[in-house]
């Protein structure tokens, strides 16, 4: 399961939101590894003074409407999964959203089952995720 942060400017709409979660949900499936049932989003929209990032670092040139997604999954994935999750994510947003792949920017990161409580206050066991 991983819990994904996306970080959008604050003028973007419901409906687009609405959009990125699907692509994003979808892509994770298909390429991450992720159960069709297993969407965990949390979408947090800010101003500008509250998106401080480089236009250039490591990209062509970044836009005000740069996403930043920020994945915490509870197992390991290969560095193929990861780099397919990437690739098809921006090609997608890109297809079917017209969002430039300089604004696209991903952040994984790892834990293990036992790091993870989804309800009850019990920690899950094993290699549940």
């Amino acid at each position: 399961m991983p819990l994904t942060r996306i970080t959008l400017c604050d003028r973007t709409s419901e409906a687009r939101i609405a959009q990125i979660s699907s692509i994003l949900h979808r892509t994770l499936v298909e390429t991450f590894d992720v159960p069709a049932h297993d969407q965990f989003q949390i979408v947090e929209k800010l101003p500008a003074t509250q998106r401080i990032y480089d236009l250039r670092y490591l990209s062509g040139r970044r836009s005000d409407d740069f996403i930043l997604f920020t994945l915490l999954a509870g197992k390991p994935r290969s560095a193929a999964q990861k780099s397919a999750f990437c690739r098809t994510l921006t090609q997608r947003l890109a297809a079917q959203l017209a969002v430039r792949p300089d604004d696209v920017m991903v952040v994984i990161q790892f834990n293990t089952a036992g790091d993870w409580s989804f309800s009850n206050g019990e920690m899950l066991v094993g290699e549940a995720l």
